[in-house]
């Protein structure tokens, strides 16, 4: 198959991770998760990874009335360097060449993010990995994801998730649900979607990057999603 894209960001669920488990790392899932990234890496295209850090903690979700939001953010990126970290090692593993370059600073563990170093990596064959989100309080992954994607000129950010696109509503639990082809940022935004953060949507639209959403359970799913041959959702 040939692929649509050269340059690509995935973003992808920290719960994602933990497979059956609803916290800590799948470590077979994440080989998984690594060895169908090095298969669109050996196509030829450059690859960037958000991973979120849910599977650990969630900074907006775990911020209690004895916890200030600001520190349970931190929480959160950290929880995310963890993420990548595995991603890493699961990767290299496999004899990949990959990095994790973050936005929260963790020196002994990983790159702090520069945006000159993250596109020679690129550039240079790499898998690069994306942790820590933006570095501030009150922005989820999502948008930190839309922010590296935009950064990195990238031709898509691929929103990786457990329905094969952007519905009116959960399908899991509407079974009438419509699903969209293709939507605008503008009616994502206006439907308050539930597909990625607001803010990140509009991040995207304001700079005409196009968001794939997509069901990674598939079979093959990011190869297909990388060559067009998958079902799915385009809001641009």
């Amino acid at each position: 198959m040939k692929p649509e894209y050269k340059r690509v960001l995935l973003k992808l669920s920290g719960e994602g991770l933990a497979g059956k488990g609803q916290t800590g790392i799948d470590a077979a899932l994440v080989d998984k998760l690594a060895a169908d990234i090095l298969r669109v890496a050996e196509l030829g295209v450059q690859v960037c990874v958000v991973v979120g850090g849910g599977n650990f903690f969630r900074g907006a979700k775990n911020a209690t009335s004895s916890m200030d939001r600001s520190v349970a953010d931190q929480i959160g990126m950290m929880a995310t360097v963890m993420n990548a970290l595995a991603l890493r090692s699961s990767l290299q593993k496999l004899g990949a060449r990959a990095v994790v370059y973050s936005g929260f600073p963790v020196p002994q563990a990983c790159q702090t993010y520069q945006f000159a170093k993250a596109i020679q990596s690129l550039e240079n064959g790499e898998v690069v990995i994306f942790a820590g989100g933006t570095g501030s309080p009150y922005f989820t992954t999502d948008s930190g994801a839309a922010l590296r994607a935009v950064e990195m000129h990238c031709d898509v950010l691929m929103k990786a998730t457990q329905v094969d696109g952007v519905y009116d509503s959960d399908p899991r639990y509407n079974p009438n649900a419509k699903r969209y082809d293709e939507i605008s940022y503008t009616e994502v935004l206006e439907k308050h979607l539930n597909v990625m953060d607001l803010t990140a949507v509009a991040l995207a639209g304001d700079n005409h990057l196009p968001i794939m959403v997509f069901a990674l359970n598939e079979e093959d799913a990011l190869i297909k999603a990388v060559c067009g041959k998958n079902k799915r959702t385009i809001i641009k």
